[in-house]
């Protein structure tokens, strides 16, 4: 069951840290980055020269990103317009410090992912310009990939324009920073209009039948010395931030040159939906058999239990993405993402995922209607096999690291009983399931034995194993 990335707070030098460490060697990770490109990555931040860059500075950009983030993407200015809005939208333009050949490049199509831990990541890009000077920091001018969409009063977007720009963000907010100022009425427009449109753009999703899940993550949290786990629901300030990425609309540029890269995923095949509803059904979850599955999700509270493991279980239709070269006018098929219900790239995290730094370069040459530079079509071949095994990789990482974090946290509680939800069961196998945790936050095996587990419903359970490093976290029917 996919779990969203861990993260863990206020924690010290603990025994969970050095099995962490232990982790990241197991998995055979990449540790510090070569001297050869580290001297580059030094070199470039020190003396960047950047040509062909308008000056865009005097727009005051603001970023959002969880507190503790240093390596910032995104930017954005939103203003209200007599015949809509117009959003600008910086984007780290991390090729103008990666020279195409060079240790730097080589490097990152190595490590093509920043891999997440509960107490640290392992970087795409060295922090002197993942961190400093290619990030988006408040204070700093920054070199950038600067859209400007224009929306009409509906959300809908009518002009969109991309080029290097030299931008200047004015202030790092988090998230629930924002919403609770949206809340309170004290934002200033420009943040206040994150709202109407996030809503807006919400409505145009819905209208071409996509669907975002709240999925609450798992978070690590330390009270007293001692350490635990929670669930975070997602704030609609989340949502509302995702579809401002979303109205970049790059892949529909590059479909327009006939070139390009896209973040493709098939619709569910009627099994996996079946299934779906029976998970629906065993969890109360009202599905009447006209409505349509987008209709349901968006209708689910993930802060009720048995809402947020209904969207957990709505994670297994969004398994089978993946990246698809396409070229000579000719888009793949499927195309679309079926999610999104559009097509759909990665373009807005470039400082960490390759092939957002490609898929810029090609919309930069289809607003320009020139040819995309020759590195890029040198590359563009091969990253749908780069980047599906940096995903693979990635999500590993999140596997066991939750893995080892619910067996660290639950070591000292072999034998004792806890209040469950079943949220699944195995079809062939139907003594086999999952279990949802309320308190410590844990999502975990269960096996049954001879009895057959009661898929949607309430179940004392006891710790039967739990050892970090050995034996992953299992429970069974007390």
């Amino acid at each position: 069951m996919p779990r969203r990335h861990l993260h863990m707070t206020g924690a010290a030098d603990t025994p969970l840290r050095a099995a962490l460490r232990n982790l990241r060697t197991s998995l055979a990770l990449p540790a510090d980055f070569p001297p050869e490109v580290l001297a580059e990555a030094a070199q470039v931040a020190k003396s960047l020269v950047l040509t062909g860059h308008e000056d865009a500075t005097d727009l005051p950009f603001f970023t959002i990103d969880p507190p503790t983030s240093t390596d910032l993407d995104q930017a954005m200015h939103l203003e209200r317009r007599p015949h809509g809005f117009r959003v600008h939208y910086a984007i780290a333009d991390v090729a103008a410090f990666v020279r195409p050949g060079g240790a730097l490049d080589a490097e990152a199509h190595r490590r093509v992912t920043t891999l997440y831990f509960p107490d640290g990541k392992v970087p795409l890009h060295p922090t002197v310009l993942s961190e400093g000077a290619a990030s988006l920091l408040p204070g700093q001018s920054r070199p950038a990939l600067l859209w400007r969409i224009d929306l009409d009063t509906e959300g809908r977007a009518v002009a969109t324009d991309v080029r290097r720009a030299l931008v200047r963000s004015r202030a790092k907010l988090d998230y629930a920073h924002v919403q609770r100022q949206i809340d309170a009425g004290t934002a200033e427009e420009p943040l206040a209009l994150l709202r109407d449109i996030g809503r807006l753009r919400e409505e145009q999703e819905v209208a071409r039948g996509g669907i975002s899940l709240d999925v609450p993550e798992q978070e690590i949290v330390q009270r007293g010395g001692a350490y635990g786990l929670e669930y975070r629901a997602p704030l609609p300030a989340d949502g509302w931030n995702a579809q401002i990425s979303l109205l970049t609309a790059a892949a529909h540029l590059m479909a327009e040159t006939g070139t390009g890269i896209l973040r493709t995923l098939p619709v569910a095949p009627d099994g996996a939906v079946a299934r779906l509803r029976r998970s629906a059904e065993a969890l109360h979850i009202d599905w009447p058999h006209h409505v349509p599955y987008a209709q349901v999700v968006r209708s689910l509270d993930p802060k009720r239990t048995s809402d947020a493991a209904f969207l957990q279980e709505c994670t297994t239709l969004l398994r089978g993405a993946g990246y698809t070269v396409f070229g000579h006018g000719e888009l793949p098929t499927p195309a679309v993402h079926a999610a999104v219900a559009d097509l759909y790239t990665h373009c807005t995290a470039p400082l960490r995922r390759l092939v957002d730094r490609y898929a810029a370069e090609l919309c930069l040459a289809a607003v320009a209607d020139r040819e995309p530079p020759e590195w890029v079509m040198a590359a563009l071949p091969g990253l749908p096999k780069e980047m599906a095994e940096g995903t693979r990789r990635a999500n590993t990482v999140e596997r066991e690291c939750v893995d080892l974090v619910e067996a660290a946290l639950l070591s000292d509680q072999v034998g004792e009983v806890f209040d469950a939800y079943v949220v699944d069961v195995q079809d062939q196998e139907p003594t086999i399931g999952t279990v949802h945790i309320e308190h410590p936050a844990v999502v975990a095996r269960i096996d049954g034995g001879t009895t057959k587990l009661p898929l949607g419903e309430r179940l004392r359970v006891r710790l039967t194993q739990a050892d970090p490093g050995a034996a992953k976290v299992l429970f069974a029917p007390a």
